[in-house]
Order: structure tokens, then C-alpha cells, then sequence
């Protein structure tokens, strides 16, 4: 009995303590986590010279008008609704376009499906920083074939006028849902791969097509990986600047990043518009992890789980 009562109060003293280390290694990441966001928020309402004077310290006088002169200087009126549209618009594209080539790669054989599916999941091992030049240059040679093509058939005056995909937001959202896909579609795939045959073949006895079965069987089952492969995506859309920086010259076609790089150069020493515009761009993103923070834990807790 007292071996056993000492055995107890053992495992109740390692309980307690590996409760203990586990509260301290999460509070040491939620710390690493907050305090970047507080310092960037503090030294946002500081004025330059009170930055340079210590960096670390509270804001003495509010300067708001850091804020206000960050939202004029990178015109961030104009660039709010193009990072949403991107965003927003490429994100659906991924998810929706992934589970649609999953359910064809796990549920409809053939012998070219290893092969094309190859191919696509190839894609991931390529970066984007190697496929800008490539990128570029097939946009720029698209849009002047296409110009060429349709100024010989007299549907337009001038083929230099012509953009379908640079300086073009139809150009961009197909940028960005290709080079998402490779990941969400190997993502998708193996979520699919998941789902009964059973319910397939059930459907295609009762006489259902492909495009009814993955409208009424698959999509509906494919939710949680949706939601899954849009978490994983939305904050590099947001904040992706290499592409956008090549696709578009117009202000008005511009993204919130290209907004923030507005303060490199001359404007890298205003460090309290720095700081705002900064802010500014990392908003959204925030809220949306604050307001959605339920759906996205369950999300990704359903998407890690197949079937």
C-alpha cells in the first residue's frame, strides 16, 4: 500500500510539473509571437527622433498623424480593394480548383494520371524567385501575340494597347492560383483519396455524372481541406510582393505590399511612417485571425484528419 501511495503522489508530482513546463514553453511562444506586434505598434505613434532616441521605451506623445501620412504617402485608398480582390479571388480559385483536379486524380483513373499528377505536385519544388524571368517574359510574349493576333482581325486598334495578362488583374489572380495549386492540390489529393469509393460508385449507379457527383458528394465533403488549403494561402496572398511587383506597373493595379515599399529609400528614415504603413498592411490579415479564430482551428483540425 505504501509503495502504491508513493507511486501515486510520483505521478501526480511529474504531472503537475510537465503541466508546469508546458504552461512556460507556451507562454514563451505566445511572448515571441506578441511582443513584435506590441513593439511595432508602440513605436508607430512614436515620432522619429523619439524612436532614434530609445527604441524600446513607451510613446511620450501620440503622433497619429504617422498613420495619416503613411495612408496618403502609399496611397493605400487605392491599393486596400486590389489586395482583397487578389487575395479573396485567389484564394477561392485554389481551393475550388485543387479539390476539382483531386477528385479527378483520386477518384477517376486512368493510365495518364500519374502522370499529369506528377507533373502538377512537381510544381512544388520549384520557388517563385526561379519562375519570375520565365513569368515575365511568357506574360509580356502572350499579351503581344494576342495583340498581334487581334489587331490583324481588326478587333482592336493598336497591339501595343493590349494587356490580357500584364497590368491586368485577370493576369494576376491566374498567376497566383497556379502557383498555389501545387501544394493545395497535393493537399486535396490525399484528402480525396479519403473519402469511400463506395459513395462515388453508389452515385454513378443512380445515374449521376462526374460534375454531379463532385457537386453533390465530394464538395460537400471536401470542406474542411478548403478551409485547410484558404488558411494556408490567405496571409501569403496578402502579403505576396515579388509577383505583383512584375505583373503591374499602374498604381492602380497595386497591392498593399507594393504600398509599404514606398517608405524604402528617402522615406526609410521617416521610421514613424515606417512603422504605420507597416501596421496598416498587417491589419487585416490580424482581424482576421482574431475574428475567425474558431473556424480556423477547426478547419485545419478536420483538414489534417482524412475521411
Amino acid at each position: 500500500m505504501a509503495r502504491t501511495a508513493r507511486g501515486d503522489a510520483v505521478r501526480r508530482a511529474m504531472g503537475i510539473i510537465g503541466r508546469a513546463l508546458s504552461y512556460v514553453v507556451m507562454s514563451l511562444f505566445a511572448l515571441m509571437t506578441v511582443a513584435p506586434i506590441l513593439w511595432l505598434l508602440m513605436n508607430s505613434v512614436k515620432s522619429t527622433p523619439e524612436y532614434r532616441l530609445n527604441k524600446l521605451s513607451i510613446p511620450r506623445d501620440l503622433a497619429w498623424v504617422n498613420y495619416s501620412g503613411a495612408w496618403e504617402i502609399g496611397e493605400f485608398s487605392k491599393l486596400i480593394g486590389n489586395s482583397f480582390i487578389y487575395t479573396i479571388g485567389a484564394t477561392l480559385g485554389i481551393a475550388i480548383f485543387a479539390i476539382m483536379a483531386a477528385f479527378a486524380f483520386a477518384k477517376i483513373r486512368s493510365k495518364a494520371t500519374p502522370i499529369i499528377y506528377g507533373s502538377f505536385v512537381m510544381g512544388i519544388l520549384l520557388s517563385i524567385q526561379s519562375l519570375m524571368v520565365p513569368i515575365f517574359i511568357e506574360v509580356s510574349q502572350f499579351d503581344r501575340l494576342l495583340g498581334t493576333l487581334f489587331q490583324a482581325l481588326h478587333l482592336i486598334k493598336s497591339a501595343d494597347a493590349f494587356h490580357l495578362f500584364y497590368n491586368n488583374r485577370f493576369g494576376v489572380l491566374l498567376i497566383y492560383i497556379g502557383s498555389g495549386l501545387p501544394v493545395a492540390l497535393y493537399m486535396s489529393t490525399a484528402y480525396v483519396k479519403g473519402i469511400p469509393d463506395a459513395l462515388v460508385e453508389a452515385a454513378r449507379i443512380d445515374g449521376a455524372g462526374y460534375f454531379w457527383i463532385f457537386r453533390g458528394v465530394i464538395l460537400p465533403m471536401c470542406v474542411p481541406i478548403a478551409t485547410t488549403v484558404a488558411i494556408l494561402n490567405i496571409t501569403g496572398l496578402w502579403n505576396e510582393f515579388a509577383l505583383i511587383n512584375i505583373l503591374v506597373s499602374k498604381t492602380e493595379l497595386k497591392s498593399i505590399p507594393l504600398g509599404v515599399y514606398r517608405f524604402t529609400g528617402v522615406m526609410m528614415a521617416d521610421y514613424g511612417k515606417q512603422f504605420a504603413a507597416l501596421v496598416i498592411g498587417m491589419a487585416p490579415m490580424l482581424a482576421f485571425y482574431i475574428v475567425f479564430r474558431k473556424q480556423i482551428t477547426k478547419g485545419v483540425s478536420a483538414g489534417a484528419v482524412k475521411g
